[in-house]
Parts: structure tokens; C-alpha cells; sequence
């Protein structure tokens, strides 16, 4: 199996010394002659390799001569060659403890600091690496790793003073039904929870999915599909918001570029196309795994150990292109990617937040959970996620839904659980978002059907989501061609205007404003589109007018420019442009000011290479509302500037 869609399992203390190096340099004087034999006896069994009877001699050692520093020593090495961490932390603590400081024992103060800091002692880790550091030659290869150490271990006792917000806590039944179960990511409505499963240690991958039910909590997990899980790994997976793209890590499939590569697939109705590699742009000869697909589906970060980075591990990102190809992935580069390992990327619904992991910056001394904002395009320095959190364990991946409301991560035991917990070595929890963790902007999401304004049939459309602040084009979604479903994401503290548009259809304008951060509850919103056919007509939402004046306010940009671009796209129809008012002020003032606002749109497409004699303007003041002019509500309805197809 090749790594990584299984959360890493990374060695905190992968630097410690040689256990040959450590038995030769412990020659040492022992006076006693019984504590010389029992000495010698067990430096012979290290040579034979025979550490379980060492193991016992050493024990024996410690019970009859517990002064004797050395043996506990080579106890810890021993112990710790055999993968069994926490006894040998235990023994070299021990046998460092009883020695007065000395710079002969620098490699042994290193040693229990790796040990410490991998188990999560720090106060101990830290007076390790001091007094490795205090020992220490100029020079000594293990200097910089000490002195950041012995940083993580400043932060991590800080950080466990002030912990941010609780400890997760272990996901219920049915999920965690699994021998091991990660990388979590759920659809911006929550309906759709999917992970990575698998049912034994030596089984493959495969992607699952949980549907929300009616009382708020995560059904029976099945898989997703069997067109995309196979005999292969299936890993990693990420979906957009939408719940309609999938792109996921596979390994060793045919036709694979690499070792792992990722493959994309896309909902229609309720099934899922056959996997597709995402080709050389994205994938290297290397791995690549671990994407993370913004809520749209068009932006694609993963990870990659291809050549080139900034460390072995580094965070890339591709996009989508009008063409339907990926464009060639690019290293994102600091402050995000380190000399260390950046992985298990995390992009939030928001676009603007994105969360990772990696050992290349001051934390907790193994993987930590980092978050960076991107302000005016630039990824800004990443800010580690404090305590619980960031553990001593390598964290693995963490998902925040669109709400920043709740998170949900993968958890990996530790090496002295009991044994009734590690037959689920890697489960899946949740947690309230803490203030301090939560993405830079609050998303929320609009959702429903398209459908044919005259067939009432759903509709296969563009819905595009532009800032009208910008005039940039914020999000894309296409609607199911069986279902008609949309979703698309909006933030809050934006002005957005939507766009619903199909072939031989009039676009749909939307408006959604948010500038004020008002209400920002999820909208349900089935949108009718109109054919192209004379006597049909929609309401342009997106122009906008200071009270009282016609001359268009620069917000209307978007909305004019796809006005100009649906003429372009149909040059034999002819159009008239209508303006309305509600009823406030004379019926002569409105007329008036429906109508020269009726031509402030005339004017800026004939201006803009839309010919004349395709439009005409009129002005109809409060004649034609389209509610009572009740409400405020209302008359903001009947203010409006209508298109209607001759």
C-alpha cells in the first residue's frame, strides 16, 4: 500500500543515536564485580541482537545496582529500537536523572528530549534539549533541530495553559464503524459527511458516505459508489459544496503517472462517472495525493513530494480552466509550504481560509493544524491552532463547515491506549469552532432547482456568482441536467449578484447583499428561466441607482456587461429596456425618473458597441407594480428596470 491516504504516522524521534553507538560509548568503570559481569553480559547480548534477554539482564541490573546510570541507558536504547516508545522514555529519563550534568552525556540529553517531546512531557523535553544545547560542541549536526525543539516545547507548555476551546470529541455510532476512518469532508449543507474507510489493517481504501437525516444526525455510512471505489485504494476524498464533484487519491491503478495520483469524478442524478485521472498538469511521477477542492469544484489544492519544493512535503494548487483542462499545478509557495513536511490541505467553503498541516513551524513538536488568509491574493503567515487541537500526536486533517459552526478530524491513538481502544487505531471526531479557529469569512449557502419557465422541467444551467463590488466572478456551478439542483456558497460581507444562464434561454438576475451582514441564513431559491421569444421578459436585479438620481452607480457593472454579452451571444433580437418605480413622490417626477434611468442602461450599451436599432427604452413610473406598495419590501420590488424581448 503506498502512502498517504492513511494519516501519516511520522516518528517525532527519528533522530536519535545509533543503539551500536550508544552500547560502544557506555564503557564506562564499574567497580562492582557482580555490576560488571551483569554489564558485560548485556553489552554481548546487544551485540548478538538478543535485546529481549539484554532486555532481562539490564532489568536485573537496575533491581540490584538502581545507582548504576548506564544500564537504565542502554535500556531506554533498547527498548526504543524495538519501537516500544514509552518504556524507553521511562529508562533513559531514569538513567538521565541519575547523573549530574556533564557535556560526555550530550547525546543521551538529545536522546530523552526526542523521546520526551514525541510522548508530549515537555517540561522534561525541554531541560533536555537545554542541557543537550549547554553541552553541545559548535558545529554538532543536531544544534538546529534541538533549538527548535526546544521552541515547540515553549509554545506547547503555553499553549496547554491556554487551551482554545474543547477537546474534540469521538464521532457515535454508525459512524466509526471501521477499523480506521479519516479525512472527513462534508457538502457546504451538511447532507453529505464522507470519509476515508478501511475495514482491516491490510485491506484498501475505499471512500464512504453518510446521508444527514431528518433528526440532524449521520446515517448508516455505505460506499460512495461502485463505479469509483475498486480493488484499488480510494482515498483522500473531497467534495465540493455542491456534493456533484469528487476528486480523490488512488494508487497504483493502471495507466497511474505516478505511485498515487488523483482521479475525478462527477455527479449526475444520483450516479457518479467513471473515475478520470486528472492527467500530467496536476499529477507527477511522484505522489500526490490529498485534495482538497474549493466549494465550486474549480479550484484543486493537494498534496505532492514531487521534485522541487520548498521541503519533501509541499501544498500545490491547480484550477479549473474554460477549456474543462487543469492548469499546470504550481507550489504555493511560503509562507504556507516550509522546509518541512505541508500536507493534508484543507480549503474552506469561504475560499479565503485555508488550513494545513506541518511540522516546519513552531508548535506542539510533530504535525500541527495551521490556518492562513489569503488578504488582497497573498496567503498570509499561518497561525498555529493551539491546544486540543494540536496535540503531541501528528495530527492528520480537519474539515469546517460552511458555517464555521462545527469541525470535524481524524485522531490517531496513542501508543499506550488501552487495548480495547485500539481496535479502531484512527477514528473521526467533532467540535464546536472555537472564535480563534474559524475562517476569516462566515459562509452561508443558496440552494434549489432550475427549471424551464414554460415546461416547468429541470434544467441542465450555468449559476454564476460574481462580487459586485469587483465585478469578479466569485464562483461557478453548473445545475444538474436530471435534477436541475444547484448550491453555491456566499460570504458574508459581500454583495453578490447571481446569474442563471443556459443556450436559447434569457439569464436570470439575482442579488444578494450581504455588504451589512444582516440575517445570513441558508436560502432555498427554484429559479424559472424564460425562453428566447418575443413577449418574454426578466427583471435585471444588479443596477442600482442612488434615490432619486438615474445615473447607474458603479455596482451595476457586472449586470451591463452580461447584458452586452447576451446580445452579443443572440445579434437578431431586438429589446426593449423598461423602467419602473413604486409610488413614492408625484406621478410626473416617477415617470420622468423611470424613464432617464430606462435610457442610463440604452446609453451605456449603444456606448459599449450594442447598435441602436436592437433597443428601445420607456419609462412607466408606478403604473405597473408588481406588488402593493405596502412595504418597504415591496416598493423595492417595484423599483426595477425590466428587458423585454420584440
Amino acid at each position: 500500500m503506498r502512502r498517504l491516504l492513511l494519516p501519516l504516522a511520522v516518528v517525532a524521534a527519528g533522530s536519535l543515536l545509533p543503539l551500536q553507538q550508544a552500547a560502544a560509548q557506555a564503557q564506562v568503570p564499574i567497580a562492582n564485580t557482580k555490576a560488571r559481569s551483569l554489564w558485560d553480559k548485556a553489552q554481548q547480548q546487544v551485540k548478538d541482537r538478543d535485546f529481549a534477554k539484554a532486555l532481562e539482564t539490564l532489568t536485573t541490573l537496575n533491581q540490584k545496582f538502581p545507582s548504576l546510570a548506564e544500564g537504565y541507558l542502554l535500556k531506554g536504547q533498547l527498548y526504543k529500537a524495538m519501537g516500544e516508545t514509552r518504556p524507553a522514555y521511562e529508562a533513559y529519563r531514569e538513567g538521565v536523572e541519575k547523573l549530574a550534568f556533564t557535556p560526555a552525556r550530550m547525546n543521551d540529553y538529545f536522546n530523552l528530549g526526542e523521546l520526551a517531546i514525541g510522548l508530549g512531557e515537555y517540561q522534561v523535553a525541554k531541560s533536555a534539549y537545554e542541557n543537550y544545547l549547554k553541552a553541545a560542541p559548535k558545529g554538532q549536526r543536531y544544534i538546529g533541530r534541538a533549538q527548535l525543539q526546544l521552541k515547540n516545547c515553549e509554545f506547547a507548555i503555553g499553549s496547554m495553559a491556554n487551551p482554545v476551546g474543547q477537546v474534540p470529541e469521538r464521532l457515535g455510532a454508525p459512524l466509526n464503524t471501521f477499523r480506521f476512518q479519516y479525512f472527513p469532508a462534508v457538502t457546504a449543507d451538511n447532507r453529505f459527511f464522507v470519509y476515508t474507510a478501511r475495514k482491516t489493517a491490510d485491506s484498501d481504501e475505499d471512500i464512504v458516505v453518510s446521508k444527514l437525516e431528518k433528526d440532524g444526525s449521520f446515517g448508516e455510512p455505505a460506499l460512495i459508489s461502485a463505479s469509483i471505489n475498486s480493488q484499488f485504494n480510494e482515498g483522500a476524498g473531497t467534495i465540493s459544496g455542491d456534493g456533484k464533484t469528487l476528486v480523490f487519491a488512488s494508487c497504483d491503478r493502471p495507466g497511474s503517472i505516478g505511485n498515487c495520483d488523483l482521479y475525478i469524478s462527477r455527479r449526475t442524478g444520483n450516479a457518479w462517472s467513471k473515475p478520470r485521472n486528472l492527467g500530467r498538469n496536476v499529477n507527477s511521477a511522484n505522489w500526490d495525493s490529498q485534495p482538497t477542492l474549493s466549494a465550486d469544484g474549480r479550484t484543486l489544492y493537494f498534496t505532492s513530494d514531487r521534485r522541487g519544493g520548498q521541503g519533501k512535503e509541499d501544498i500545490y494548487v491547480t484550477t479549473l480552466q474554460e477549456d474543462g483542462t487543469w492548469s499546470l499545478a504550481r507550489n504555493l509557495g511560503a509562507p504556507v509550504n516550509t522546509p518541512g513536511m505541508d500536507m493534508a490541505p484543507f480549503i474552506h467553503a469561504s475560499g479565503t481560509t485555508l488550513y494545513y498541516v506541518t511540522n516546519g513551524l513552531v508548535g506542539m513538536g510533530g504535525l500541527d493544524i495551521y490556518k492562513s488568509s489569503l488578504v488582497g491574493g497573498k496567503w498570509q503567515e499561518p497561525q498555529n491552532l493551539g491546544y486540543p487541537l494540536n496535540t503531541y500526536e501528528n495530527e492528520a486533517s480537519l474539515f469546517i463547515s460552511s458555517d464555521n459552526r462545527r469541525g470535524f478530524c481524524s485522531r490517531t491513538r496513542p501508543a499506550e491506549a488501552a487495548v480495547a481502544e485500539r481496535d479502531r487505531p484512527v477514528e473521526l471526531f467533532g467540535f464546536e469552532v472555537p472564535k480563534q479557529v474559524r475562517s476569516q469569512e462566515q459562509s452561508t449557502y443558496a440552494q434549489g432547482r432550475v427549471f424551464d419557465a414554460v415546461t416547468k422541467k429541470p434544467l441542465q444551467a450555468d449559476v454564476q456568482l460574481y462580487d459586485l463590488r469587483t465585478d469578479e466572478l466569485t464562483q461557478s456551478v453548473t445545475s444538474d441536467p436530471v435534477e436541475g439542483d444547484y448550491t453555491v456558497v456566499l460570504n458574508e460581507g459581500h454583495q453578490y449578484g447571481m446569474y442563471a444562464v443556459a443556450d436559447k434561454y434569457l439569464m436570470k438576475s439575482l442579488n444578494f447583499d450581504y455588504s451589512d451582514k444582516r440575517s445570513f441564513d441558508p436560502l432555498t431559491l427554484d429559479i424559472y428561466l424564460e425562453p428566447v421569444k418575443a413577449g418574454r421578459s426578466i427583471v435585471l436585479n444588479n443596477l442600482f441607482f442612488d434615490t432619486k438620481q438615474y445615473a447607474l452607480k458603479p455596482n451595476s457593472k457586472t449586470e451591463l456587461n452580461r447584458l452586452i454579452k447576451f446580445m452579443g451571444q443572440y445579434p437578431s433580437i431586438q429589446v426593449e429596456i423598461s423602467g419602473h418605480t413604486d409610488d413614492v413622490g408625484t406621478d410626473s417626477d416617477n415617470l420622468v425618473l423611470s424613464k432617464n434611468r430606462a435610457k442610463s442602461v440604452y446609453n451605456y450599451l449603444v456606448e459599449h458597441g450594442v447598435k441602436a436599432d436592437r433597443l428601445r427604452f420607456k419609462g412607466f413610473g408606478e403604473t405597473k407594480p408588481l406588488a402593493p406598495n405596502t412595504s418597504e419590501e415591496n416598493r423595492q420590488q417595484n423599483r426595477r428596470i425590466e428587458l423585454s424581448i420584440l
